[in-house]
Parts: C-alpha cells; structure tokens; sequence
C-alpha cells in the first residue's frame, strides 16, 4: 500500500503546476518543498530583480496573476502570486523538509526525507536545473579583502565595500544588476558570451506577445530552429539603452570573458584588465541530483534523461526543465502545458 499516488518533489511554479492537475484528477499527492513559504525561492532573490515577461504570460493553470496585466512583476510580487495559488487551490504541500534519497522499489519509489519515507508509485521532479550556485575556479586567485558574492547571495549594495564592482556573467541577471550599481559606482560587466538584446516592447506591444504570435514561444525544441534558438545564449531584455548610456558615461564598462583574476586585478580575454574591490559571480547555477538513486535517470553528465519530462524509468517524470518541449517551458506561464501533458501519462 502506497502513501499517496504521487509524490511531486519541489514546491516552486513547476511543483504548483504539477499540483493543479493531479488535483483535478482526484489524485491523492503531497508536494515537498525546502522552503518555509511557498515562493521563498524568489523572496530571497535580490531585491530589484524583476520579471521580464508581462503578468499576462505568468499565469498558471487555472489562476491569473492579478494586477496590471502588462507590467512586470518583481520578485516578491511573483512570490506572493505563487503563495495565493497554493492557497487558493489548498495544494497539499509539506513545508521545510528536504529530500535526500529516491529509491526504485518493485512497484513504485520510496522518498526519504530528513525525517519520514513515504511512498508512491510515481515520482515528479519539479526542482528544475537551478540548485548549486556556480562559481569558477578563478575565486580561489581573489585578494581576501574583496567581497565576493554569487548571485545567489546578493541582494542590494549595502553589501558590497566602496570602489568598482566586477560583475562576472553577462545573462539577465549580470545585466541587471550591473545596471542598478552602476548608477552609484564604477561597474565593469565582463561578458563571456556575445549576447543579443530585445526590448521589453515594441511600439507599446510586449515582445513576448509577438513572439507568442509567430509562434516561437511554442514551436518544439526538436524542430530546426528550436534545436538553433536553444544553442543560444538567452538574449538580454530591456537593457541595452541604459546599458550603453551607461557605458557613454564612463560608469559602466563591458568587458570580454574574464580569463583570470589576481588579487584584485582581472584579465580579460582581449588582454585588457581592470582592477575591482567587488566581484559578484552571475554565473549560473549548476543541477544536483545526488539524492536521486535510481538507475537510468541521468545520464554520464548527471543531467536528467527524459522525453518531454517522461522520464525511461517508469513512473518517474520531470518538470520545469529548460526546453522540456519548448521556449515557454522555462517561463512561468509555460509549465502549465508541460504539466496537462505530463498529467495524461501518469496511471
């Protein structure tokens, strides 16, 4: 006899998407979150950030997010959003308790938590990629004064000692935060990849409705130019005027790969350097799944093998991966399709 019918592990936008359809198909599930509050994950995020992509296509199943519906949402209103749905829907969900094996058994899986194993016959993954802050190896070359910070860890100046900031990567959030220091101190933004921009609108219409309206935001990750647009970095959204304002000012600089920093002095790529008190590492996050000890699935990289979230392994299932089937898949709005499929493939 199992606990429940499905256990859904991680309680973010994916996990809560998950949950809306095992509901509605009289399933009996429990969601498992490390957090303490549905949508901490994006409380603790620095205090600027804010979405690029319009309320309107950060809906989930079922549950609109209120307010303007063409603004951009920041963080703790994401969050708040993320709780009301939970609450809204009365999602079971186990708070401030952490995973640390999944185990195949005969018939279905046995989850250990800190302090309980349940049992169920199917297992969702709902953590995503994002899980171990990544920083290179070239911190280990910092002078002990400097502040260092990843992304992660950030959340506004106070944190960071007088003079220049380095901010290593150039994704949206490098850019971001770049942009919002440089108005207060010397920012150099070293860039390791060549990024395209969007605006946020064209002539007053959001870019991802003209996305969403050629078809890009759908067309499949296996098609020709889904297989291009995933090889691509993200392009930067809405900062490319203040960026090169701030570039013409003198208050930001952008500079090429960071190859390697002593002290406080980095060489970049073209052989130009630059000398900072402050490093913040936008560098991504790199997927963990050590917990997950099931054979065959993930592959040589450790990286969960899936078609579309079904996973070889019966039973088992992934969401809120990038590209699961398309561009939308790593949006808010876009787990919702990726759960009502998922839901039809579950017994």
């Amino acid at each position: 006899m199992f606990d429940y019918d499905a256990i859904v592990i991680g309680g973010g936008q994916a996990g809560l998407a998950m949950g809306y359809y095992l509901q509605r198909m009289n399933k009996r599930f429990v969601i498992i979150d490390q957090q303490a509050r549905v949508g901490d994950s994006w409380r603790k995020r620095y205090d600027t950030l804010v979405l690029f992509t319009p309320r309107r296509f950060n809906d989930l199943p079922g549950f609109p997010f209120s307010g303007d519906r063409n603004q951009l949402p920041t963080k703790d209103e994401t969050a708040d959003y993320l709780e009301a749905y939970a609450n809204h829907f009365q999602l079971p969900i186990m708070p401030e308790k952490t995973v640390v094996r999944v185990e195949k058994t005969e018939s279905g899986f046995q989850v250990f938590t800190t302090d309980e194993v349940l049992s169920a016959p199917s297992v969702v993954i709902a953590t995503g990629p994002f899980h171990t802050p990544y920083i290179p190896d070239k911190h280990m070359e910092l002078a002990q004064d400097i502040v260092s910070l990843h992304t992660a860890d950030y959340r506004n100046g106070l944190q960071l000692q007088p003079g220049p900031v380095l901010v290593v990567g150039g994704g949206n959030s490098g850019a971001q935060i770049a942009v919002e220091l440089a108005a207060s101190r010397p920012v150099i933004l070293s860039m390791g990849q060549s990024r395209s921009f969007l605006p946020i609108t064209i002539m007053g219409v959001s870019i991802f409705w003209l996305l969403k309206a050629a078809g890009l935001l759908t067309l499949p990750g296996t098609s020709w130019i889904g297989k291009r647009w995933e090889q691509r970095p993200d392009p930067i959204f809405g900062y490319e005027k203040q960026m090169r304002e701030l570039e013409r000012s003198g208050k930001l600089r952008i500079a090429e790969r960071t190859l390697s920093i002593q002290g406080d002095l980095a060489t970049f790529s073209d052989g130009e350097q630059a000398s900072f008190s402050n490093v913040i590492w936008a560098t991504g996050f790199r997927p963990s799944y050590e917990w997950l000890h099931v054979p065959g699935a993930l592959n040589d990289a450790g990286r969960p093998l899936h078609e579309r979230g079904i996973s070889p392994i019966k039973g088992l299932f992934y969401i809120g991966q990038p590209w699961q089937h398309n561009r939308s898949s790593a949006l808010l709005g876009g787990v919702g399709a990726d759960a009502g499929y998922l839901i039809q493939h579950m017994d």
